[in-house]
């Protein structure tokens, strides 16, 4: 069978997930995805200030990017930061100049870095059977937990959740347990709403800790960071950013 023609350059790329946390009858089932370079209609989104202004800019270049006939709101969010650094790699090339603020000098520190040394995270991929669905017992509360990992969609419900919460209480942050709501699917084999809402709003801080770190371990992904050897041989990790500034290189 030919594969399908574009009318404009495009790549296939492999998802830290290997198509494991999706259905087999899910197109992303198959481990890769095929994205477009990017374009001037691209740039145009990147440079859009209402999008910007929204904090909205890259979920829609990640719209726009995607050309497999498939739900985006499906993805991961992994697999999301995978492609998003494709993009930027395809577009701009691997050389990304950034600052950082280094807690060995006290002070600001201008590099750049080498973007396609970026590595995919090591997963113990033995517990995925094709499906987006997890199991954590709680160290103190003995509750065992089936949760999934977040989507795309399931990310911009909870800016949405959020926002709406910080419209009637400013002085609450609700960001951990509005991420649980859409994260946990069951306690103890009950799948209802209000058993849920109840464990979480009485999810004690060590068990929730714990359980978040879990979920770091079993979610793939890429490792947005790097090593900067500073002139005493001391070294640090360095988090990498996703930002609008991203994609756009020093002139």
């Amino acid at each position: 069978m030919n594969e399908k023609q574009y009318d404009f350059p495009v790549e296939v790329l492999d998802l830290p997930s290997k198509g494991l946390v999706y259905p087999k009858e899910h197109p992303l089932s198959k481990g890769t995805i095929t994205i477009k370079y990017m374009t001037a209609k691209e740039e145009d989104i990147l440079s859009n200030q209402n999008l910007i202004r929204k904090g909205v800019v890259l979920d829609k270049l990640f719209e726009s990017i995607v050309v497999d006939n498939i739900d985006i709101n499906d993805i991961i969010i992994g697999d999301k930061n995978a492609i998003i650094l494709a993009t930027r790699l395809l577009g701009y090339g691997p050389e990304y100049p950034m600052r950082f603020y280094s807690s060995v000098i006290n002070g600001t520190i201008d590099v750049k870095v080498d973007l396609s040394k970026i590595k995919i995270k090591e997963i113990d991929f033995s517990k995925f059977e094709n499906k987006n669905e997890f199991e954590f017992e709680t160290l103190i509360s003995k509750k065992k937990i089936t949760f999934k990992l977040l989507t795309h969609g399931d990310e911009l419900d909870i800016e949405r959740d959020i926002k709406a919460l910080e419209k009637l209480n400013k002085d609450v942050s609700a960001d951990i347990t509005t991420r649980f709501r859409y994260m946990i699917k069951a306690v103890d084999g009950n799948s209802d709403i209000a058993t849920i809402n109840k464990f979480i709003n009485s999810f004690l801080a060590r068990d929730s800790r714990a359980f978040r770190e879990y979920v770091k371990t079993v979610s793939p992904d890429i490792d947005m960071s790097f090593e900067y050897t500073h002139e005493n041989g001391e070294s640090e990790v360095v988090p990498i950013t996703m930002g609008v500034g991203f994609f756009w290189p020093s002139e």
